[in-house]
């Protein structure tokens, strides 16, 4: 299959070594750092970026915030169960990784003896993106583009072609669209169960911001908050 990439009629192998041959250009440290990205760098960023979106949620405590909770609840719970239906798809495909069958690639990461289609790295990745763009667009938009250049750096890595990353993508996306509405019915009342509790409740909602807040302060809908406002302020100028 070398002689593929080298006579240029297999895109995917072409690919692969288009993009790998990158890191031949690049100061070492600039390789380590790409390593680190590739490897743990993305998955901590989305991590994050959940977390970030978790954070917005509950200070603003809206009214569908058990809904958006449980949105982003299943965002790395997509990604698990898209990695476990992976695991028979690559043992079925059992595709060497890209390095074992082609000479001259600049490897970033050794000790990779698994399969290679499809990549756990970009299912991961793409599976939760997927699932906090259903949660958050704003969130999700941010999320889509990171885990493209995740992929994008799985084959500057080495250790993936070009196809490998596209499936993980395709079966993140499938698990993350497909299986969200029974996630959904699911999650939901039990994060409204958690939204409800005394001792938890400031996992869905912030402290202080729970439904029916006395004097409208902390009110979770703006226009009712407004409409007393206007009312009250009628009232003082009767008064």
């Amino acid at each position: 299959m070398a002689g593929l990439a080298e006579s240029g009629s297999n895109p995917d192998v072409d690919l692969l070594y288009d993009i790998n041959g990158l890191a031949k250009d690049v100061p070492p440290w600039f390789d380590r750092v790409m390593e680190f990205v590739g490897e743990y760098g993305v998955l901590l960023a989305m991590v994050l970026l959940v977390l970030w979106c978790w954070w917005s949620v509950r200070r603003r405590g809206e009214e569908d915030a058990a809904s958006s909770v449980a949105a982003l609840v299943w965002a790395p719970l997509a990604a698990g169960i898209a990695v476990l239906v992976n695991v028979p798809i690559r043992g079925f495909v059992e595709r060497p990784r890209p390095f074992l069958d082609h000479q001259g690639l600049e490897v970033l990461v050794s000790g990779k003896t698994d399969y290679s289609f499809v990549s756990d790295h970009a299912t991961i990745v793409m599976a939760m993106a997927v699932g906090l763009f259903v949660a958050n667009r704003k969130f999700g938009l941010v999320a889509l583009m990171l885990a493209v250049f995740g992929g994008f750096i799985r084959v500057y890595m080495g250790v993936h072609y070009p196809t490998d990353v596209v499936g993980g993508f395709a079966l993140g996306t499938a698990v993350a669209l497909l299986l969200s509405p029974l996630a959904m019915a699911l999650l939901t009342p039990v994060t409204r169960a958690v939204e409800r509790s005394p001792r938890v409740g400031w996992l869905v909602r912030g402290r202080g911001r729970g439904r029916g807040a006395g004097d409208g302060a902390d009110a979770v809908v703006p226009e009712a908050r407004s409409e007393r406002t206007a009312g009250a302020s009628e009232r003082d100028l009767a008064a």
